[in-house]
């Protein structure tokens, strides 16, 4: 699999990176949310989150943690929002995106439930985990 990441990890595309290990490489975005708006992405690639192997994903979230007190600390924001999507490219990442209270981005949109709609999803759910 080649991805724009992958090419980004052997250096043939240039990146303002932030923190690379063996195990990972974070980078800022070229089409921030906001300025700071940083990409962790694991050297291993893995298309889904759930792709991940355990150990990976648990010190690559460990990283996160890390990079969003450093990019709190570093761009006096109030907060990091992270984010994985993971459709836009096909090579997990984390988005680590700084946040101010009244940076007028929008929130999520929510929803609400039909009747007994809740216990029907939460059934499914704990079906798919048994």
């Amino acid at each position: 699999m080649d991805t724009i990441f992958s090419k980004i990890i052997r250096g043939e595309i240039p990146a303002t990176k932030v923190h690379e290990d063996d195990e990972s490489l974070a980078f800022l975005d070229i089409h921030p949310v906001t300025k700071g708006h940083t990409l962790l992405i694991p050297k291993e690639p893995h298309v889904w989150m759930q792709d991940v192997p355990d150990e990976l994903l648990a010190s690559l979230f460990i990283k996160t943690k890390k990079l969003m007190t450093a990019i709190k600390s570093g761009l006096e924001c109030d907060y990091v929002q992270i984010s994985v999507v993971g459709k836009d490219v096909p090579h997990f990442h984390i988005h680590l995106i700084p946040r101010y209270f009244d940076d007028g981005l929008p929130s999520f949109p929510t929803l609400s439930y039909d009747e007994n709609e809740m216990d029907a999803i939460a059934t499914q759910i704990k079906k798919a985990l048994a």
